[in-house]
C-alpha cells in the first residue's frame, strides 16, 4: 500500500469522524491535551515539590509542614482533572468510534445494495463479509485505541520535550540521540510487522470465504466422499494464515522489549550525566535531576507506546482501502426514465393515471404519455455475453403475445435462465433491442421493470422471520388474507396449515426447518402475493414431487391466466400447454412451435419429448 494511498484513505476516514462528531472530536481533543499537561506538570512538579519544600525541611529542628502539604493537595488536585479528562476522552472516543463503524456498515450495506448482480458473480461472498467483521474491527480498535493513544502520546512527547528543554538543554541532546535510535529500529520492525499483518487481513478473508464454501456444500463433500480433499484445501489456507499471524506477531511482540531495554539504556545513562552534573556544578538541583529523570522515562514510554500504534494503523488503513473499495464500486445503473404506475380507463376510453390500485398498470413515460402494460415482450437480434468474446446469445429474436405462456428448452448452458435475467435486466445485452409493449426496456426504471415481473428460481431464497413475514415478501402492503389466498392458490396451505404455529412458524437459515418442495413452494405463493403482470418460472416445480406437481400446476395455472408467462423446466409435462415453445442450442434458437407442431417437425423437441434425446 503506497504513501499516496494511505493518506488518502486516512483522510478520507477522517472525513467520516468529523462529519457527524465535530463538537465530540473538539471535546475529545481538548481533553488529550488537558489531560497531557496535568500529567507532565504533575512531573515537572517534582522539581519545586523537592527544592521549594522538602529539602528546606532537612535538618530544620522545628519543620513546618502546611506548605507541603499544601503544595501535595494541589498536586492532588491536578492529577485528579488528569483523571477526568482521561476518562471524559476515553467515554467520548467509545461513542464517535461506534457512531463511525455504525455509519460505515450503513453505506457499504446501502450502497451493497445498488451494485449490480455481476458484482456478485464476481467476488466471494465470504469475502465481501470479511469486510463488515474483520476490516471493521480492525478500523475499530485503530479509532477507538490507536488514534486517541497517538493524540495523547504525541501531546505528551512535546509536553515532555519542552519540559526537559526548560531543565536542561544538553540532556536532552542525549535524549534525542537515544530516542533517534528507538525510532530506527521501530520504523524497520514496524515496516516487517505491517507488512504480515496486511497479508494476514487478506488470508482471514480467504479462510472466511472458504468456509463458508464448505458450509454450504456440506452435502456434496459428504456424497462425493471429498472431505479429505476439503481438509487438505483448508490446511494450506490455514497454514498461509498461520505464518503470516506468526510473522506479524513476532515482529510485533519483540518491538516493545526491544524499544523498552533501549529506553531503559538511555535512562540509565541520563541518570549518569544528570548526577554528574548535579554534584560538579549549580546548574542541576536534587529537584530538577528528579524530575529530568522522570520526564526521561516518561518521554520514552511514550515513544515506544506510540511505535506500537504502527501496526494497528496499517493493518486499519488496509481494512478501510478494502471498504472504501466497496463503497467505490460503480451502482447498477439506471437511468430508465419510464416509471409503472396504476391507471384506469374513463368513460371516453381514455387511460388516466390513478392514486389507487384499479388493477391496471401503465407505463408512464417522460412525456407523461401512458401505455397500458399488457405484457408484450419482444426481443430482436440479440446477442449476449458474460465475458467478453464469449457469446452467450447469439441473434436472438423471440415475441410473446400478451398472456401468452413461452416456454424454454434445451440442455444446461444454451442460454435459458441468461434470457429470463435480461429481462428482469440484470446484465445488459450487446447487441439489439429487447422491447416490452413497445418500450425498450433501457427506457424503463428498473426498479419499476422489475416490479411488473414476478420470478420463482430453482435455488430459493428465504429470509428469517415468520411464513407470512417470507409470503409478504412478494408485497410489503398485501394483508394476512390476500398472503393466504396467495397459499392456497399455490396449494402451499396445505403443509402450512400442519406446521405447529401455521403461518406464524419461524423460518431460520434460509428455510432449513422445511423440505425443498415446501420451500419451491413458498417461493411460488411469495410470486403469487406480488401479483405481477409478467412471470419467470425457472425451474419453479424442479423441487417438486409428481403428485405435489400435479396440484401445484393447477395452481400455477390459475396464477398464470391473464399473465404472460416465461417458463424454463426440464419436464417437459409442464409445458405443453404453452402456446409457443421455443428450444435453444448453444445461445442459438433451432425451433419454435406448440407442443403438437414441434412433435410433428420431429426435430430436437422431438427427440427430447420421446427421450430420444436427453437434457444435459
Amino acid at each position: 500500500m503506497s504513501k499516496k494511498n494511505k493518506k488518502h484513505t486516512l483522510l478520507r476516514l477522517l472525513k467520516y469522524i468529523t462529519k457527524r462528531f465535530k463538537k465530540q472530536l473538539l471535546v475529545i481533543i481538548l481533553a488529550i491535551i488537558i489531560s497531557s499537561i496535568c500529567h507532565v506538570y504533575g512531573q515537572l512538579f517534582l522539581q519545586v515539590l523537592i527544592d521549594d519544600y522538602i529539602t528546606p525541611l532537612i535538618g530544620n529542628p522545628n519543620p513546618i509542614y502546611t506548605s507541603l502539604f499544601k503544595a501535595i493537595g494541589f498536586m492532588a488536585l491536578v492529577y485528579l482533572i488528569g483523571v477526568f479528562t482521561t476518562w471524559l476522552y476515553s467515554r467520548l472516543t467509545v461513542n464517535v468510534s461506534q457512531g463511525v463503524l455504525k455509519q460505515i456498515r450503513d453505506d457499504m450495506f446501502k450502497h451493497m445494495e445498488t451494485l449490480p448482480i455481476r458484482y456478485f458473480d464476481d467476488n466471494n461472498h465470504g469475502d465481501i463479509m470479511s469486510y463488515y467483521i474483520n476490516d471493521t474491527d480492525a478500523l475499530r480498535e485503530m479509532i477507538s485505541i490507536s488514534i486517541p493513544n497517538c493524540a495523547s502520546n504525541a501531546v505528551l512527547i512535546l509536553a515532555s520535550f519542552i519540559s526537559m528543554l526548560t531543565l536542561n538543554g544538553y540532556l536532552t541532546l542525549m535524549i534525542i540521540f537515544g530516542v533517534s535510535i528507538m525510532l530506527i529500529i521501530a520504523r524497520y520492525i514496524g515496516k516487517k510487522s505491517a507488512t504480515y499483518f496486511i497479508a494476514r487481513q487478506k488470508t482471514v478473508a480467504k479462510v472466511n470465504a472458504y468456509i463458508e464454501e464448505m458450509i454450504d456444500g456440506q452435502k456434496v463433500i459428504q456424497v462425493f466422499t471429498h472431505e479429505n480433499e476439503a481438509k487438505m484445501n483448508f490446511d494450506k489456507l490455514n497454514e498461509e494464515l498461520f505464518e503470516n499471524t506468526k510473522n506479524a506477531n513476532i515482529y510485533a511482540n519483540i518491538i516493545m522489549p526491544v524499544m523498552g531495554n533501549v529506553g531503559y539504556l538511555v535512562y540509565v545513562v541520563i541518570a549518569i550525566l544528570g548526577g554528574i552534573l548535579a554534584i560538579k556544578t549549580t546548574t542541576l538541583s536534587v529537584g530538577a535531576i528528579a524530575s529530568f529523570l522522570l520526564l526521561t522515562r516518561g518521554f520514552t514510554m511514550h515513544i515506544n507506546q506510540l511505535s506500537q500504534q504502527y501496526n494497528s494503523i496499517a493493518l486499519a488503513l488496509a481494512g478501510a482501502t478494502r471498504i472504501f473499495k466497496l463503497i467505490d464500486e460503480e451502482s447498477e445503473k439506471n437511468d430508465g426514465e419510464v416509471t409503472l404506475v396504476n391507471a384506469l380507463y374513463t368513460e371516453d376510453l381514455k387511460l388516466k393515471e390513478s392514486k389507487d390500485y384499479t388493477g391496471i398498470w401503465a407505463w408512464k413515460k417522460k412525456n407523461n404519455e401512458l401505455v397500458e402494460l399488457k405484457g408484450d415482450i419482444r426481443f430482436n437480434a440479440v446477442d449476449f455475453s458474460y465475458v467478453n468474446g464469449k457469446k452467450v446469445l447469439n441473434d436472438i429474436s423471440l415475441y410473446a403475445h400478451p398472456g401468452q405462456k413461452i416456454a424454454f428448452v434445451g440442455a444446461t448452458g444454451a442460454g435459458k435462465t441468461t434470457i429470463a435475467n435480461l429481462i428482469n435486466r440484470f446484465y445488459d445485452i450487446n447487441e439489439g433491442t429487447i422491447l416490452y409493449d413497445g418500450i425498450n426496456i433501457k427506457d424503463i426504471n428498473k426498479n419499476d421493470l422489475r416490479r411488473s415481473l414476478g420470478m420463482v428460481l430453482q435455488d430459493v431464497n428465504l429470509f428469517t422471520g415468520t411464513i407470512m413475514d417470507n409470503l409478504r415478501y412478494g408485497n410489503s402492503n398485501a394483508s394476512d388474507s390476500e398472503c393466504i389466498a396467495a397459499a392456497k392458490l399455490a396449494n402451499a396451505s396445505q403443509f402450512i396449515e400442519k406446521l405447529p404455529n401455521g403461518y406464524n412458524t419461524i423460518i431460520t437459515d434460509n428455510g432449513d426447518n422445511l423440505s425443498q418442495g415446501q420451500r419451491q413452494l413458498l417461493a411460488i405463493a411469495r410470486c403469487a402475493v406480488s401479483n405481477p403482470p409478467v412471470m419467470i418460472l425457472d425451474e419453479a416445480t424442479s423441487s417438486i414431487d409428481t403428485k405435489t406437481e400435479k396440484d401445484v400446476q393447477e395452481g400455477m395455472d390459475k396464477l398464470m391466466k391473464g399473465r404472460t408467462v416465461f417458463v424454463i423446466a426440464h419436464r417437459l409435462s409442464t409445458i405443453r400447454n404453452s402456446e409457443a415453445i421455443i428450444v435453444l442450442e448453444n445461445g442459438k434458437i433451432i425451433e419454435r412451435g406448440n407442443h403438437d407442431d414441434l412433435i410433428k417437425l420431429k426435430g430436437k423437441y422431438y427427440e427430447l419429448y420421446t427421450g430420444a434425446f436427453e437434457l444435459e
